[in-house]
């Protein structure tokens, strides 16, 4: 395909894509699980208002939200999933009640008809649009207040749920005021509520029959076994294209310059001002993996650190808010520095203040990082009214658990990025040289980086839970996975370019078709995380299918990693080289098994209707996000490194060291504990439902926690890699030089 016909491609991809995009955005503003203005008795008397509903939702996110259990299967893992929870006990409640005693006790024809009874009257949808009004039997009524008093018991201080409370790891008085308790009640059974009850005119729940609990009546439906058909003969099918566009494809051969020509470019004071970013880098991945062990051992032991009570001042909640928190901080971070000092390498110049406003933006990360964690410390303490916590403290969304304050600073701190991007790179640009198609890509890369993370602007305090969902997937698929994702791809090209290691034009067409299969799938595929988020079924249908079509590319990545291990060995100078190569070959490694593997283990619409929320989530996300982004990130470090201090001689022995135990470490963590826990909770979803699968009683079997100690394996050797990676960037930046 020519350079010509390749734009166009990309152009008409990106464009239809985000039309259809935004077509079923405004399809789940207008489907999305309606909040009534007042919920009431069968008298017509006031139990509670939609104003006090989304307080709740507000209540439920200042104690750190999806950091705390999962809502519609998004977010934490320990506590249960709250609408699965909450729907398991209305059901035994009402069934129990009607029994007049022990259902279990009953006959299995008696017990068939109490279920067939409570499954016409859970899933009979009383809302009335025109009056916005919720209406609740008597019976319905009970039930909410018998939840109501144990979800008080559990989130206050009832030294009887002491132990289910630690199970949770879940601190005494999470939540301190009746009241506020009260609200987070309400909205429980709202979102709960919107899991049960059926669609006007369809026999699906607004949440497509999720979470599985065949005792209320949500079983899958046709749709989500017709749709997973459908995706895996779509990646089949797009297997089979790109397999023959590769075999049709000639490999360039390697280019084979005698000297590097890294090591005559000049280094601007603005290209040498990005080391900073570097230390804070590593000082991040340290506080990372930190608190990531201590997250883990939240799960065997809730409310202290091997008999140290600390979950009074530094909750699960906190500390796994902030361990996701500052994993985006240091990739991020890293990427950015990243661009920062490609930018002005092109001509080998600083834009006027260039150097400043690196500085500038290396002071206002410094304030975005502090403050938001600080802010959700406070937001989680419950010391924050609901308004305060919106803007300061912890907005409840995972990977956008920030104050939307902070979340502002953010933005005009990517703009500023954005601006110091373009100054040195507009000029060259506008020269003509051949490098223009490929930095006309970057470009485009860091003008979609600054964009769409202003996407995570587009919900407010109160706004329903499945837009905000909508927009929250923006980010965290199309800022975390998409567009990084493409810049990581330009950038790569561009610096085996500037190594002399392949041809701009070949590059640069490469790099287009790289971007227009990704994209292809990349950006619909945003939908297969909204299957069960109070959606319609078309959101469904494309989610299946381009997330299948997402993978394609992941399956062949072995042809990269092999032109990347090529190149690394194509010339004796490249030995320099070596270990910054091989953080871009475990990326690829990374891709296939993280991204690619266990990514569609979860993504077909059956499989996640009941793994959703389980752990084999945090197996893909482990795997994709260190391993991918992660890797990534201490690549480009280290190509960064490598040109700074060129004249210095590296420790090889302590860098070999670093990518070997933080890949095995990575690697024994997710298959030797957390996978094993997900497949085991995925069996006991099927046969008993996700309130099982999620429940006290299953985590806390002697083999489940058995599985839990094991990470302990992979964590140990993982860390020890992240402290000889801070040691080795210390060594190089810090102490007194070494000349070759």
């Amino acid at each position: 395909m020519t350079h010509k016909k390749l734009w166009i491609a990309l152009s008409l991809v990106v464009g239809i894509s985000f039309a259809v995009l935004l077509f079923f955005g405004n399809q789940i503003y207008q489907k999305a699980p309606p909040v009534p203005d007042q919920v009431v008795d069968e008298s017509g008397n006031v139990l509670f208002t939609g104003s006090s509903i989304k307080d709740g939702q507000n209540v439920w996110q200042s104690m750190g939200g999806q950091e705390v259990g999962t809502v519609w299967g998004h977010g934490a893992y320990v506590a249960p999933d709250w609408t699965a929870d909450y729907l398991h006990r209305e059901a035994q409640y009402l069934l129990n009640k009607w029994a007049g005693g022990d259902f279990n006790s009953q006959s299995d024809e008696q017990q068939a008809l109490l279920e067939r009874r409570l499954q016409d009257f859970l899933r009979k949808n009383t809302y009335n649009e025109a009056t916005k009004t919720l209406t609740l039997s008597a019976d319905r009524i009970e039930a909410f207040e018998h939840n109501k008093a144990h979800y008080t018991s559990l989130f206050m201080n009832d030294p009887a749920l002491d132990q289910l409370r630690s199970n949770y790891a879940i601190p005494k008085n999470a939540i301190k005021d009746e009241v506020r308790m009260e609200k987070m009640a309400q909205f429980f059974f709202w979102a709960s509520w919107a899991c049960v009850t059926e669609r006007p005119g369809e026999t699906i729940t607004y949440t497509h029959n999720w979470p599985n609990d065949a005792q209320i009546g949500n079983v899958p439906t046709g749709d989500l076994i017709i749709w997973t058909g459908f995706s895996i003969i779509m990646l089949l099918i797009g297997i089979g294209i790109l397999v023959f566009v590769q075999a049709r494809t000639q490999q360039e051969e390697v280019l084979k310059p005698v000297d590097d020509p890294l090591m005559n470019q000049v280094v601007t004071p603005s290209m040498r001002a990005t080391k900073k970013y570097f230390w804070i880098v590593n000082i991040l991945i340290l506080a990372q993996v930190l608190l990531g062990i201590l997250t883990a051992h939240y799960g065997v032991e809730g409310d202290a650190l091997y008999g140290i009570n600390i979950a009074g001042f530094l909750p699960y909640s906190i500390t796994r808010t902030w361990h996701v928190q500052i994993a985006i901080f240091w990739i991020a971070s890293a990427w950015l520095a990243t661009g920062l000092y490609i930018a002005p390498s092109l001509s080998g110049r600083d834009p006027k203040f260039q150097k400043l406003g690196v500085n500038i933006l290396f002071i206002a990360l410094l304030i975005v990082v502090a403050g938001s964690l600080i802010g959700q410390w406070f937001g989680v303490m419950q010391k924050l009214g609901l308004i305060e916590n919106f803007w300061f403290g912890h907005q409840g969304y995972e990977y956008v658990d920030l104050g939307r304050f902070w979340q502002l600073l953010l933005v005009i701190g990517l703009f500023l990025w954005l601006t110091l991007m373009i100054r040195p790179i507009i000029p060259i640009i506008k020269k003509g040289t051949s490098e223009r198609g490929l930095l006309i890509l970057f470009l485009i890369s860091c003008f979609a980086i600054a964009f769409f993370y202003a996407a995570g602007l587009m919900w407010g305090r109160t706004t329903n839970l499945a837009i905000a969902e909508y927009w929250r997937w923006w980010v965290v698929h199309l800022w975390v996975e998409g567009f990084f994702e493409v810049f990581a791809t330009v950038v790569a090209a561009f610096l085996f370019t500037r190594m002399g290691l392949l041809r701009i034009k070949s590059a640069t067409n490469n790099v287009l078709f790289a971007t227009i299969i990704f994209l292809s799938g990349g950006i619909l595929g945003t939908f297969h995380h909204l299957y069960f988020t109070g959606t319609p079924t078309g959101v469904m249908a494309l989610g299946a299918t381009f997330s299948a079509l997402e993978v394609i590319p992941l399956v062949l990545i072995g042809f990269e990693a092999f032109h990347n291990y090529r190149m690394s060995k194509s010339t004796e100078w490249l030995a320099d080289y070596k270990w910054p190569i091989y953080f871009l070959l475990s990326v690829a490694f990374w891709n296939f098994l993280g991204a690619g593997i266990f990514g569609f283990i979860i993504n077909p619409p059956i499989a996640l209707y009941y793994m959703q929320g389980l752990n084999t989530t945090p197996v893909h996300g482990h795997a994709a996000l260190f391993g991918v982004y992660g890797m990534l990130g201490i690549g480009l470090m280290l190509f960064v490194l490598r040109s700074m201090y060129r004249k210095q001689k590296w420790n090889d022995k302590l860098i070999k060291f670093t990518f070997w135990t933080l890949n095995i470490g990575l690697l024994l963590m997710v298959v030797v504990s957390l996978l094993p826990v997900g497949l085991m909770q995925t069996f006991a979803s099927v046969n008993h439902g996700m309130w099982y699968a999620r429940s006290a009683e299953f985590m806390q079997q002697p083999l489940v926690n058995a599985f839990k100690w094991s990470r302990i394996i992979g964590d140990t050797i993982f860390g020890i890699g992240t402290l000889t990676l801070f040691l080795f960037v210390y060594q190089l930046t810090i102490k007194k030089e070494r000349k070759k």
